[in-house]
């Protein structure tokens, strides 16, 4: 089953996020001066795609840009295709990303309504989110941003945090954590921001795999001690299932991917939201059906070259089975760039992980579980000497890593 990630305004957003990758395809379309998707292609694309699912949910994900500045009578569009082309007994389940600066009650009703998950950004704190996410006067956007989440919470919309880990908080994992804590956020995705430039450096809002690491570390215990159960962070969910047996769901840490397209607002498909790009380009739904499109062989070649093309060093890893080698964007002659990050964080959870997934399996109750990670944690984190080798799994001594968290 293969999904698509909807860009209906295109890259047109209301923010000039400094490391947003999707605004410069505005310049994939020169001569348009006009992204908004017609009545005609919303039609084909809702029609086509629920021909092409096994049902009985189909799962519509509307990105941007800013999808919000469609307005909500575009949704309630959707949501009237979706009822003329949903078979009897299935349903459809709509998730959309925003930047939530343009959220309103009017918004949040609709929402809340037609039962849509909403993906918020937001890189916590003000000092680290309004860095790189201003508006196109260079205004700061935190306050928008943190009362369209209070909104979705009056309003007891579904939602999510999404937020990328950059240069600006990546040193900060507790103060950013903590924030969405007090903001009485319980779902939050990180995301690692890197950008590859033209030499092929990255840029200075980039993260390096170490840095990355440490960061998800120090979060993962924060919530392991405190959160377990009461906190849906998405990686360490995905880490769950990986442990527990059943494979990577999100496509960054499968063995293949090839199964998450996205198209534009005029209908032109592509592999991957990554790689809108003309090397990368399928076809368009007003000249072929988008399930064919799907099952081409340029996107079984291309999802089978995840696993193909990794590095041999990879073969012989340890974590691998987690990893999978990560999103192909960001490899290196099939080294992926996080993989430093990859190794420490993913091998130091690894007693850990193993330890819940028999607990859980077991099914123990949550409170014996919070009390046998606290002991865990306490087991692993036993006095290390300053020379010895440092317990996260970093491979430096724990004096130059993570003694001053202790001290």
């Amino acid at each position: 089953m293969y999904s698509v990630v909807v860009k209906p305004i295109g890259p047109i957003c209301n923010l000039k996020c400094e490391y947003c990758f999707y605004l410069e395809k505005e310049e994939l379309y020169p001569d348009q001066n006009h992204f908004r998707m017609t009545d005609e292609t919303l039609e084909l694309f809702v029609q086509q795609y629920i021909a092409s699912q096994p049902g009985p949910t189909v799962h519509f994900a509307w990105q941007g840009g800013e999808p919000t500045l469609l307005g909500i009578d575009f949704f309630k569009k959707v949501i009237k295709l979706q009822e003329k082309y949903l078979p009897s007994g299935w349903q459809a389940e709509n998730a959309i990303q925003t930047n939530g600066t343009l959220l309103d009650s009017a918004w949040c009703e609709f929402f809340k309504e037609h039962r849509f998950l909403v993906g918020i950004s937001i890189d916590g704190p003000a000092q680290f989110h309004d860095q790189y996410r201003r508006d196109k006067r260079g205004e700061s956007t935190h306050h928008s941003v943190t009362a369209g989440v209070k909104l979705l919470q009056k309003h007891q919309v579904d939602y999510n945090v999404l937020c990328a880990v950059n240069a600006a908080n990546v040193r900060e994992p507790k103060a950013v954590y903590q924030f969405f804590k007090d903001l009485g956020v319980q779902f939050i995705q990180f995301i690692p921001i890197i950008e590859w430039l033209d030499d092929g450096q990255t840029s200075s809002r980039s993260v390096t795999g170490s840095e990355y690491g440490r960061f998800l570390t120090a979060i993962f215990d924060e919530w392991l001690l405190n959160d377990l159960g009461r906190i849906s962070i998405q990686l360490f969910e995905e880490c769950f299932a990986i442990w527990s047996g059943f494979g990577g769901r999100l496509c960054v840490f499968s063995e293949v991917c090839g199964q998450a397209l996205a198209m534009e607002h005029n209908g032109d498909v592509y592999a991957c939201d990554h790689f809108v790009d003309g090397d990368y380009y399928l076809g368009n739904i007003h000249n072929q059906e988008l399930g064919s499109l799907a099952q081409s062989s340029f996107i079984k070649t291309f999802g089978d070259n995840k696993r193909e093309k990794t590095a041999k060093k990879c073969q012989t890893c340890p974590v691998l089975f987690a990893c999978r080698g990560g999103c192909p964007k960001n490899r290196i002659d099939g080294l992926n760039y996080l993989c430093e990050g990859y190794r420490q964080f993913f091998g130091y959870i690894d007693p850990f992980m193993k330890l819940m997934v028999e607990l859980i399996q077991m099914r123990t109750p949550i409170a014996v579980v919070q009390k046998q990670m606290q002991q865990k944690y306490d087991q692993v984190w036993a006095n290390p000497g300053r020379n010895d080798s440092c317990p996260c799994r970093s491979g430096k001594k724990f004096k130059k890593c993570c003694l001053e968290r202790f001290s």
